[in-house]
């Protein structure tokens, strides 16, 4: 009579265990944003004196992404990955701020148009993510779309977070057109020894929901302003959702593809 009962408080206490262990592996692929945010609240509470809080936020990410290549957390080849989106964010970064999109109103020596350096690190502290995250939870790939097709989508989504600022958005089109490339493709990862799989396009929006949820903490201790926010802080609008769902298939097909191509390399 008991028996169904045992398997069932098995099964539950097994799919606990299971979700600790992914949870720590998150957190531990998260530990760059994790530096990020933590420094964001600390030097706004608690201003360090003798430099500009932007230039404090760049020598700890700085000093962070040394710790991290220097510990062995981070490869060489990760670094470089890192380093790309750094430049991409930072280029984005250059021009939205040109535009109005948002500012960083306080002051810096290490800004340049008016963009503080460390702004390409919360960039870079997602490529960091997924690249920890691809090699701790050990993902791989199926029916993973051509090279051809993935390299030209990624390159029209990131120039639409530019060009629709003069033409028309075209961000929902990009998005159901990235549910028709993606939609037999599924991302396979390992927990604890045990596979699991999810639809790729899930991934996206899930990552891209959760960086949204990053954006309201990263607003909220003044990491950037949105217009809405230069009088007192509100919520980031849901729909940039869209926006950061678009930026994390970049991210990932750009890793994806560095990923694969090495794996190539190596076989």
């Amino acid at each position: 009579m008991n028996l169904p009962i045992q398997k069932m408080e098995v099964q539950i206490m097994r799919t606990l265990k299971q979700l600790v262990y992914f949870g720590w592996q998150q957190v531990l692929s998260c530990l760059f944003p994790v530096v990020i945010f933590a420094s964001l609240a600390f030097t706004q509470l608690l201003p360090i004196p003798f430099l500009p809080r932007y230039d404090w936020l760049l020598i700890i990410c700085l000093l962070m992404q040394w710790w991290m290549v220097r510990a062995g957390l981070e490869t060489g080849d990760e670094l470089k990955v890192i380093t790309l989106f750094h430049l991409i964010g930072l280029a984005l970064e250059l021009f939205k701020v040109h535009m109005g999109s948002w500012s960083y109103p306080e002051e810096g020596y290490s800004k340049i148009f008016g963009v503080p350096l460390y702004s390409g690190f919360m960039y870079a502290s997602v490529a960091s993510y997924l690249c920890q995250a691809w090699r701790r939870l050990k993902v791989k790939l199926i029916k993973w779309p051509p090279f051809l097709v993935v390299v030209p989508l990624a390159a029209v989504i990131y120039l639409n977070f530019f060009t629709h600022h003069y033409w028309m958005d075209i961000r929902w089109w990009l998005s159901g057109f990235v549910i028709i490339v993606f939609w037999r493709s599924w991302v396979i990862y390992e927990v604890n020894g045990t596979c699991y799989r999810m639809p790729l396009a899930l991934s996206f929006a899930l990552i891209g929901f959760f960086i949204w949820v990053a954006e309201n903490i990263a607003t909220f201790f003044g990491a950037w302003k949105y217009p809405n926010q230069t009088d007192e802080w509100s919520l980031v609008h849901l729909g940039k959702v869209s926006s950061w769902l678009l930026l994390v298939i970049v991210s990932f097909l750009i890793v994806a593809t560095l990923k694969q191509v090495k794996g190539k390399i190596r076989h």
